[in-house]
Parts: structure tokens; sequence; C-alpha cells
């Protein structure tokens, strides 16, 4: 089973105030008969809004919107709404910089407090001489022309943008003179600032339910710093920030150092194996060349699926199961190199050293398995995915693999003989204080939802079945939760953006140290070998195998529609080491479930038998655009 456990180094959560989950109630806002700025309740009486740092006493972010009264108001977490008096919108950034007292602590000693978030409405847009949306031409591009007044507004009270310039997700700042940081960051929800993909709705929420949204993921995630991708990237920086202060010279002066644990803040090539087409360091190759598995590393998830038998068929039900945030899970208690690469020919396989391994595998026989210290399995491979390909495919010689794939065919019993191998002798358990921090934000959003770690089983598909018609605002902060584990995970290995960009070159992600796609590889590679793991131990102990896997979602061949028909639990305890129906990340719940004469009927149609149906088990909708045709 996964270990959901923190550990002792992980850097404590950011305690939530209990109301910061709570929807305000719809109480009229009392006029203002001053321009000065004051605040004002507006629901939720004497409820606190901040944390308990007095700099940051209003939240972490304000939604700034024009009442009707035609006057600026910032709506906070909390219910607290606060009056702006800005005309344009340095005066705006100068007010929040000086007034409002939004922000939010830093998350680790050696970091930086987040910067105030100001989400603009379209009516402050309005107001502040911005345009509503974007045009074609500016979407393209990311942001506003340089020449815009607004801009030139900027410049001229000597404040400066980001090379990302005035777009969706904008920093306006002046140069830090010692600690003293002055940037306001902008959030401008009609020029797609909040993608429907992560956000779903929010963009369209009221103010005052939208400061809810993004207050509660501030305060549980941390306060946006772009997209759920870029925010999840940011959070690994935040946890461990890449120097750290020295203690005192001779002279009783503190230098900058490198932080222990961290990535660092330069940025270290990846070997040659790891590096997508077009890196620079296959600049020499041909340009057209297809590089086979013995050339790169590709630890990608599952997308696999096989004709089902006679005796399956004969069953009315196909059910789904889906791990919750099951990369998150993967992320866990993983050991990834910190550091460049070392290159070494013949080693030694060692499963504690992080790195990318040249090894034949094809010899590992999933029809005898080693499922225990001294037990073994005898299985039908052929109704089995191999665990190191993502089609499932058995491989067919050398290939380059992740630590954890190899760990896992050692796990089976199988000998391994590394040709060669780039390892990371520098490592250590860099994404657990990540894990844990997105963990306790879906738990704690998933708990105001009803649905809590200690369910039964029973009890727990029930709780997700009423889920589905809980409170829609808390419904959009765990869809973005997980959009910020899959985006964090994605944007270690960010592909070019445009830009002019021509294979061989350099493109702007590569100068990150956050740029790891080795680390991107070891997560992914886990979270697969774990899912593995799982439908072995099922096969061996039920003689049930999965019809269909991807990514991570597993449909199963079943005479009821439920989970419980299928899962071997016994006096409510599961198979140990196998799925376990639950809300923490690791275990399961409950997909879809469609009859096997629909997968048959969808199957015949498009003359695929091994067309995968988890793709389409949640509602069994399938059309001919997601076939090709």
């Amino acid at each position: 089973m996964e270990n959901t456990q923190t550990p002792a180094s992980a850097p404590a959560p950011v305690a939530v105030a209990p109301e910061a989950a709570t929807p305000p109630e719809r109480t009229a806002r009392p006029s203002s008969t001053s321009r000065r700025p004051v605040a004002r309740e507006a629901a939720l009486a004497g409820s606190p809004v901040g944390g308990t740092d007095p700099r940051f006493a209003k939240g972490p972010l304000a939604v700034v919107d024009v009442d009707d009264d035609g006057q600026v108001v910032a709506y906070c977490p909390g219910g607290l709404v606060l009056d702006a008096p800005a005309k344009s919108l340095p005066a705006l950034v100068e007010w929040t910089l000086r007034e409002a007292k939004l922000g939010a602590p830093k998350l680790s000693g050696p970091g930086k407090d987040a910067d105030p978030l100001l989400v603009l409405t379209q009516s402050a847009l309005k107001r502040y001489g911005l345009p509503a949306t974007l045009t074609d031409e500016e979407r393209h591009a990311g942001r506003l022309p340089e020449d815009h007044k607004v801009i030139k507004q900027l410049v001229r009270a000597e404040w400066r943008l980001t090379k990302r310039g005035l777009g969706p997700w904008a920093r306006i700042y002046r140069p830090a003179t010692g600690s003293d940081r002055q940037c306001v960051q902008l959030c401008i929800p009609s020029w797609n600032a909040l993608d429907p993909r992560s956000w779903g709705h929010a963009g369209q929420l009221p103010p005052a339910d939208l400061a809810r949204v993004l207050g509660v993921y501030a305060s549980r995630v941390m306060t946006p710093r772009g997209s759920t991708a870029v925010t999840g990237l940011e959070l690994m920086t935040a946890l461990h920030p890449p120097t750290r202060a020295s203690e005192p010279d001779a002279h009783g002066r503190r230098h900058s150092e490198h932080n222990p644990g961290s990535l660092g803040k330069d940025p270290v090539d990846c070997a040659p194996c790891e590096a997508p087409d077009g890196h620079p360091l296959l600049a020499d190759l041909p340009r057209f060349q297809v590089r086979g598995p013995a050339e790169k590393l590709f630890e990608e998830a599952y997308d696999w699926a096989r004709p089902m038998t006679d005796d399956e068929c004969t069953l009315r039900h196909l059910v789904g199961i889906d791990v919750n945030m099951a990369f998150a899970a993967g992320a866990n208690g993983l050991a990834v190199g910190l550091g460049a690469p070392t290159h070494v020919k013949a080693p030694v396989f060692d499963a504690k050293l992080p790195g990318s391994w040249l090894v034949d595998l094809s010899h590992v026989d999933l029809s005898r398995v080693r499922v225990g210290k001294d037990k073994w399995a005898d299985l039908d491979a052929s109704l089995l995915p191999s665990p190191f390909t993502p089609s499932g495919e058995r491989p067919q010689g050398p290939a380059w693999y992740a630590t954890p794939t190899v760990a896992y065919a050692v796990e089976l019993g199988y000998e391994v003989r590394p040709l060669e191998a780039y390892v990371r002798y520098e490592n250590g358990r860099y994404l657990d204080g990540w894990y844990n921090r997105l963990r306790d934000a879906f738990l704690a959003t998933m708990a105001d939802r009803g649905v809590h770690a200690d369910l039964s089983p029973a009890d727990f598909l029930a709780a997700m079945d009423d889920y589905k018609s809980g409170d829609p605002e808390l419904a959009i902060v765990v869809s973005a939760v997980k959009a910020t584990v899959k985006g964090g995970l994605g944007k270690l290995r960010e592909r070019p953006r445009g830009e002019g960009w021509k294979p061989g070159q350099a493109w702007r992600a590569l100068a990150r140290p956050t740029w790891r796609p080795d680390i991107r590889a070891a997560v992914i590679s886990r979270t697969r070998v774990n899912l593995h793991r799982k439908i072995v131990k099922h096969a061996a102990f039920t003689g049930r195998y999965p019809v269909a896997v991807l990514s991570d979602c597993v449909v199963y061949a079943a005479d009821g529609p439920s989970p419980l028909d299928f899962l071997p639990y016994r006096d409510g305890k599961p198979l140990p080491g196998g799925f376990k129906l639950g809300i923490n990340p690791g275990l399961v719940k409950w997909e879809g479930t469609q009859s096997v004469l629909w997968g048959e009927e969808v199957r015949e149609r498009f003359n695929a038998p091994e067309l995968n149906l988890a793709r389409y088990i949640k509602d069994g909708q399938i059309t001919d655009k997601d076939n090709g045709e």
C-alpha cells in the first residue's frame, strides 16, 4: 500500500481558518460614506481572513471589482470587502503594497513570502483602461503590446513588468532593496488566466465566490503563480528554495549559500538518453532520426487494452476504478537526483540510486512472479500488461529505464545486468514536502465535501456518490489541486513553446534548475509499477485480470456494477498490497460502470478488439473523432 504518513522532516501545513471553506452568506454590503480605505464585513462577521501574521491580515489575495456605486472594491477570502481608492493601475499596486495587508508567509525557512495577488474582473479592467478580452494577436503573444497606455502608466510610475509582460498572469515590481520586496501579481480571468481544464467555471463566478475559491486554494496549496502547472512547479521551489543564508562570517555578515536538499540555483544538463527530441545534446543526430528504446528513456503512463476472454464476456459489467492522486502518490518517498548525472559502464544495479539504466528486461516472464518474500504466483501473462512499457508490450531487448522500473524487475524475482547507466550520487526525497502539502490540500477539501479518510468501503462509495451534488465551488478547488500535481510534474520536462525555436537550439525552460526530465520520468515510472504491483496481487489472489488500463484507471469485468463486486474484501479489510477503496492518494475510487455488451459493441463498431475502454468507462460516450474517423 502507499505510504501516506508525513515524514518528520516535512514542513507543517499552513493553518487554514475554518471559515475559509464556508460559503459566505449573501448579505448586503454596507454602502460607503467615505473615500478613505476602510475594511467592511460583507459576511462572516469577525471571521479571520488571514493567518497569524499581521502583515497579511486580509489574506493572500483579493478580487478587485467595481460596485453599483461605481466604487472600486476588493473582495478577500473570508467575506471581507475592502475599499480600494485607486484611480489607476499604478495607484492600485501602491495601495496593495502599502495599505491592503495582502500576501502570505513563506512556506519554508529560507524561502520568500508570497506576493499579494489581485484578480481583476471585467468591470475593474474597464475602470483601469484595460480591454475586457484580448485580440487574437494579443492572445497569441500572451500579452498586451508594449506601447499600451496602461503599460506606459506603469513605466512612468517606475514600475516594471517581467518578461511575460502584461498578460493573463502578470507581475508588477520594483527591484528589491535588501529584504524589501515590492511586487504584486495580477490574474485576469477574462483573458483566460483560469484555464477551464483546471479551474472549471471559476472564471464566471461572482467576485466574492471567486475570492473564496482562490483563497481556499492559496491557503492550502499556495498563492497561484500562474497556471496550475506553473504553481505546481513553484511549490517545489517554495518548499526547497535553492539558497539559504550562511552562518555569520568573521565580520558577522551572512552570505547566500546552497540550500541542502534543493535543486540549486543553476540548471544541470540531463543525460543524453533523458533528453527529448530537439534538445541541444542531440544536435549532432540526423534531423529525422527516430530514437529507439536503446537510445531514449521513455517512461510514460499506461495506455493498454486487450480483447475480453470468453469467460469475461459471460459477465454483465465492466467496472472502472481510478487511483486517487496517483502521480502524487508515486512521488511520495521517492529518492530523486539533485545534481548532474554520472555516466557508468557495466554498473551493478542499486535500487537506492536514482538514474537511468540501459538494461535488457525481455527475460522477465510474468507467468511466474514473486508476490512476497518467499511466495511465487503462476499467472496468465497474456492477460497482463508488461510493467516495463507504456503500451504494455513486452520489451524486445535493451532499453533505458528509470530506477523504479528496474527495481520492480528485481522485486518480481529476476536478475538484471545493466549495460550502462547515468546515475545521480547526489540525491534525496525532494518531492516529499510537495506531496504532503498537496495531499493535505486534497484531503481537507474532500473532507469539507463530506468524504473522509476513515470511511468504510461502502460508506466511501456512498459519500463519493453524494459528493457529486455537493458544494460546486469546493469541487473547483479539488480539480485545481489535481491539476497542480499533473501540471507541476509535466513542467519538469517542458517543451519549446514557439518563440522561433528550431531543433538543436536551447529553449527558455532549459535555463531553469527545475527543468528535470529525469525526475518526471522517475515519478511516472514509480506510478506505473505501483499500479502494476496491485494488478499482479489482485490477479494472484482472485484470478481476475484487467481488461484495460489507461494512466491511473483500470477496468475489470465483473458480475455486479460496483467495485465491491470484484475487490476481495474480507471482514472489511482489503487484500494486502492490492486495491483498496478510499480517498487517500494511492487508494482507489469508483470511476464508472458500463455493460460488457456496450464494450463489445463499441469494439465491433470500430473494428478495434483492443480499443482502450478505460478512456470511455466514466460516461460511456464515444465518438468517431475519438478513433480518428
